[in-house]
């Protein structure tokens, strides 16, 4: 039973691993390879959008893959390779968006809601409390005989 179990756990995994990536595609230089399949993991796939390029069986996923190898083959760097693919497909592109202004102003734009909105709902609070008003003499005078009465 647990020759069955182990060789049906190493058919797998040689499946899996089979199944990753088509050698006729990977790249002859090891260390480019290993760069290039790094660089699948931050690009998104444009098909399934929330998965890496890596992971995704997607038609469109194999041409991104093996744009950067071409790219990596040809000698650009990471940064050459990133950018490369964000002015061809936009930021939206990379898993991890770079920090810019427009980035910057989606992240921060709940924030400032929250914040107006907390200021807005303060002012609304002050403007609705009133003070108590003050008792009249004829008052007074009554509160003082029903304390005097005890």
């Amino acid at each position: 039973m647990k020759r069955l179990r182990a060789l049906l756990i190493a058919a797998a995994a040689v499946a899996l691993t089979a199944g990753a990536s088509d050698p006729s595609e990977r790249l002859p230089d090891q260390a480019q390879e290993a760069r290039a399949r790094t660089l699948f993991k931050e690009v998104r796939c444009l098909v399934c959008q929330n998965e890496s390029i890596d992971d995704s069986e997607a038609q469109l996923a194999g041409d991104l893959r093996q744009i950067v190898r071409e790219q990596v083959k040809a000698g650009s760097s990471d940064a050459q390779i990133r950018d490369f693919l964000v002015e061809r497909y936009g930021e939206f592109v990379l898993l991890k968006p770079r920090f810019s202004m427009g980035n910057a102003v989606l992240w921060l734009a709940p924030v400032v809601v929250l914040l107006v909105g907390g200021v807005l709902m303060a002012g609304l609070l002050r403007r609705r409390e009133t003070p108590e008003p003050a008792l009249s003499q004829d008052e007074e005078a009554r509160v003082r005989r029903l304390l005097e009465g005890d």
